[in-house]
């Protein structure tokens, strides 16, 4: 995913809290790494995509994905 977004000139930071939430979304011993994917996109890639098309002004931009009240939050700055 950061490849994908340095290629559109983005730079994409996830804290620490971002990833635990993830992770725990993800976590499956039974299915192993399947639902750690869907996680991915369910919580991140998906609403990145919709915030990226809604985007006014393309360009250079740090894109910061991190946890507010158990909710991801999803910050672009310049």
């Amino acid at each position: 995913l950061r490849s994908r977004l340095a290629d559109k000139g983005f730079t994409l930071e996830v804290s620490g809290k971002a990833l635990e939430k993830i992770a725990s979304v993800g976590f499956d011993p039974v299915y192993g790494a399947r639902p750690l994917k869907r996680a991915i996109q369910h919580e991140l890639e998906n609403p990145l995509a919709t915030q990226l098309l809604s985007l006014s002004e393309k360009g250079k931009s740090t894109i910061r994905v991190d946890v507010v009240d158990d909710a991801m939050t999803i910050q672009f700055v310049a």
